[in-house]
């Protein structure tokens, strides 16, 4: 009997020395079929993600959602009708056609040439590619007020879904890619999901994943310090997410230039943190994930979204659920609109080009195993969209105090389909010269109004220099908004002067000359209170 046991011993030394070393050193090794498996796993996460947050949208702004969250499998088929995937999935049909070492231009192209309706950072990214305005200079906040807005961090998946353990070569995709609508903390949002994907084919510790994609992101940049600061909440509070988000939220709640004023924040910087509130509270349970992530509130459909997809990746497919797993089965080849792929094609396409990266990088692969060379993270030099620029206050068109109207300004007036009531939403001026003037006192300002199919063009003026001309002209997927049509940030604080200048003059698109105003948006300077708390809090 010992004589059994040691030779088993013996054996079993014997077998562990062996497959040490049939791993390389520098590299990590993955079955191809496990590769995929995990690639399959983190694009269902996606549309399951997305299509349990959906209802609840931004419903919950500054609060938790507190109603009930009604969701089953068949809910999954919603997703082949969701920007968090068709919006990316062009990029990777970008991919197919232009190559995936193709110019950022071409992406931006493409993206901007999409027949869908866009919003935030990449409903601008679309607009200054009209006004030849390119990328990188389309994401920069100079040219996008929205630049540390959610878009590309829910773009973003696949950019780590076909980088398995490669944060640095998803990271360089990451800054191409997120460079077309974000700047700043909005690309690297980006970054941080994408190196999140990287790291779950390698590891399964939820907090070390997080800890491992954090270091992909530079360690001043405000989006670090919020995802620390959530780590060190769970450390203080392990079994109560609630406690958390409220001093999460007193922190960071209101930080969000897009939103500022109000309770809505779509900032890429909050959201993100509640990615990994949900990862982390959830302990690697779907449906307890996908609860929290999605309880957190603000755009409650992309969080989720992100959250499952890394639980995706960590389980695979074949570790999903089982109703979860036949949800996605139901409609495995059914066609997401806008785009070519199903999601049986996504996951072979994206398979495909992570065996290209795989080689290119460094790795090697054969039939039976894929050798993915080590990286270590390699975080970008810090961008900072809008240092220290805090919310002072909104001031509207028709609240004539600040607003000096010369020339032929006239109420634009709208009526609601339902009560057929009649009510002004903007002024607008149409004639060579008509001119509209605000003295403000703050650093920065943004002018809000209609983009619309007869938007024309207008010279601005800030203390009596040209800033810049604009054109309004909008009615790209049949979309009109209202939105942002100027800013200027980061000006001295004190005492400035505005001036609206219309020139009469349009693009060959437009049906006429109008340039709206809704309001003003002002802002200031003073310290922000996003320094990251130190680690007193772990017991």
């Amino acid at each position: 009997m010992k004589k059994n046991i040691l030779l088993f011993l013996i054996s079993t030394l014997i077998f562990a020395a062996v497959s040490c070393k049939s791993v390389p050193d520098g590299f990590r090794a993955i079955k191809p079929e496990v590769l995929k498996d995990k690639i399959a796993g983190g694009w269902a996460g996606k549309m399951i993600g997305v299509t349990y947050g959906a209802p609840t949208e931004f419903r919950a702004q500054s609060k938790i959602f507190r109603d009930s969250i009604i969701w089953k499998p068949s809910d999954i088929k919603g997703s082949l009708w969701q920007d968090d995937v068709y919006v990316q999935l062009t990029f990777l049909m970008s991919m197919d056609k232009y190559g995936i070492n193709a110019p950022a231009k071409k992406f931006q192209e493409m993206f901007a040439k999409a027949g869908y309706p866009l919003w935030h950072a990449n409903m601008q990214a679309r607009k200054n590619y009209y006004d030849s305005i390119f990328v990188p200079a389309s994401g920069n906040p100079e040219y996008n007020i929205h630049a540390d807005d959610i878009d590309f961090q829910i773009e973003a998946d696949y950019i780590g879904f076909m980088c398995p353990g490669m944060p640095e070569t998803a990271s360089a995709i990451a800054e191409k890619i997120g460079h077309i609508m974000n700047y700043g903390d909005g690309v690297y949002g980006g970054i941080f999901v994408g190196a999140l994907y990287s790291e779950a084919f390698f590891e399964s510790d939820i907090l070390k994943i997080i800890g491992k994609a954090l270091q992909s992101v530079p360690a001043e940049s405000d989006y670090h310090k919020i995802i620390n600061d959530v780590i060190i909440l769970y450390k203080q509070y392990p079994y109560d997410w609630q406690l958390a988000w409220k001093e999460l939220e007193s922190k960071w709640g209101d930080v969000d230039i897009c939103g500022a004023g109000s309770t809505f924040n779509i900032d890429a910087k909050l959201n993100g943190a509640y990615i990994v509130m949900g990862l982390l509270y959830g302990e690697g349970d779907p449906m307890k994930t996908l609860e929290i992530t999605t309880r957190c509130g603000q755009d409650s459909d992309c969080n989720p979204s992100n959250a499952m997809a890394v639980l995706g990746v960590i389980k695979g497919f074949s570790g999903l659920p089982v109703n979860m797993r036949e949800g996605v089965k139901a409609i495995g080849d059914s066609i997401f609109i806008n785009t070519t792929y199903s999601f049986n094609s996504a996951v072979t396409s994206t398979e495909k080009y992570a065996r290209y990266l795989i080689t290119r990088d460094g790795g090697k692969i054969n039939d039976k195993d894929i050798l993915v060379k080590t990286q270590l993270a390699a975080p970008p030099v810090e961008e900072v969209s809008f240092p220290n620029v805090v919310f002072d206050k909104s001031v509207s068109v028709f609240d004539k105090t600040g607003w000096i109207f010369k020339g032929s300004w006239k109420p634009f007036e709208v009526t609601s389909e339902k009560d057929k009531k009649v009510t002004k939403q903007s002024m607008y001026a149409e004639k060579i010269g008509d001119e509209l003037d605000i003295d403000f006192n703050g650093s920065g300002m943004s002018i809000e109004g209609n983009w619309y199919k007869d938007g024309g063009k207008a010279d601005i003026y800030v203390d009596g220099n040209l800033h810049r001309t604009i054109d309004t002209y909008y009615n790209f997927a049949n979309q009109q908004h209202t939105v942002s049509i100027w800013h200027v940030l980061n000006l001295k604080q004190g005492d400035h002067k505005i001036k609206i200048i219309v020139k009469g003059e349009k693009r060959s698109e437009s049906a006429g000359t109008r340039v709206y105003i809704t309001s003003a948006t002002i802002f200031r300077t003073a310290p922000k209170k996003n320094e990251s708390w130190k680690f007193s809090f772990e017991k």
